[in-house]
């Protein structure tokens, strides 16, 4: 990755319904030597998708909490197990497996309190694996949704 790569995916990052043509503009290059790089990037996995932003409480979803789960026994088939049965939940946003006292941190949004309650206690409760879990709710979901990327030196 050199500096055009770099300028590239900070631009993409910032707006990724950028037309390559407002890219190439943006970046100081020609259109096509925009989208060849592009595409290599797309290519490599360093640039792996657009996505759209939704706003969590405008859907109805305004409750997010991490929720760290404790499971056992810790084997491959059941981290895969429970890792497969959370991403599966509708209000599952993200699953992260974690090392420390507990072994997976699980981002929800919900649309209420009760809600959160009802899911952990009907579904993730009832799951033999599971031995415990603690819920944190988030007040503020700030995050920085942009990587710095940088040329490597060849």
């Amino acid at each position: 990755m050199d500096e055009r790569d770099a300028a590239i995916l900070t631009e993409l990052q910032q707006n990724a319904r950028l037309t390559n043509r407002q890219l190439a503009a943006r970046v100081g290059l020609a259109p096509s030597s925009t989208l060849v790089r592009t595409r290599a990037l797309e290519r490599s996995g360093v640039l792996a998708g657009y996505h759209a932003r939704v706003d969590l409480t405008r859907i109805g979803r305004g409750v997010q909490a991490m929720i760290a789960f404790q499971v056992r026994p810790l084997s491959r088939d059941v981290i895969q197990g429970f890792k497969a049965f959370a991403l599966a939940q509708p209000e599952v946003l993200a699953v992260y497996v974690v090392a420390g006292s507990e072994d997976f941190l699980v981002h929800v949004a919900v649309p209420s309190v009760d809600a959160m309650h009802g899911m952990l206690v009907d579904r993730f409760s009832a799951r033999k694996e599971v031995i415990g879990f603690r819920t944190s709710l988030l007040y503020e979901h700030t995050e920085n949704r942009t990587v710095a990327p940088t040329a490597l030196d060849g």
